[in-house]
């Protein structure tokens, strides 16, 4: 794999790619729900691109050449952010959320790029804070946020069905 990638906005005819590499991702995900658990979250996933016509949204993508390695969706608005708890009513704030790599980019820095795109959306939006959430199954990219500036929020914290989802905001 190319320690070379760019990010950008993802094109419509790679969102079904993308969708497929989210769920490969986050099925493999050990301690995260299956498919079988938790089915409108992976059809989500598989059909990432309709997150994309949201308003104050982007799909962003890693590439590297012809090779689509990973995404994330960012929102500039908060109340198109679709998680549980009080995420969706915070103000003068970003997200982003579904973030994923594919395991053979993994270790090139490629989710610390795409979380840092998002960072620089929200920054250059003038927005206070960067809003996001992981679980226990994503501990290693806890690393990546708190390496960025990302602390716990607490107050972010919700249930998604059976799993713990933790919130966590970057001060900017």
């Amino acid at each position: 794999m190319s320690r070379t990638f760019s990010i950008r906005e993802a094109r419509p005819d790679e969102f079904e790619a993308l969708g497929h590499l989210m769920v490969a991702v986050y099925s493999s995900l050990q301690g995260f729900p299956s498919p079988e658990e938790q089915p409108r979250y992976y059809d989500m996933l598989a059909n990432i691109g309709q997150l994309a016509g949201k308003p104050e949204t982007k799909l962003l993508v890693a590439v590297a050449g012809n090779a689509l390695i990973g995404g994330v969706v960012y929102f500039s608005d908060m109340a198109q952010y679709g998680s549980g708890g009080i995420a969706t009513r915070e103000t003068n704030a970003s997200g982003f959320r579904l973030l994923a790599v594919a395991p053979d980019a993994r270790g090139l820095g490629v989710g610390k790029a795409l979380a840092a795109a998002c960072i620089e959306l929200g920054r250059s939006l003038g927005h206070g804070q960067v809003i996001i959430h992981s679980t226990s199954a994503m501990r290693i990219a806890w690393g990546i946020y708190e390496s960025l500036g990302f602390k716990r929020s607490p107050d972010l914290d919700f249930m998604q069905e059976d799993l713990q989802v933790f919130g966590f905001r970057l001060k900017l």
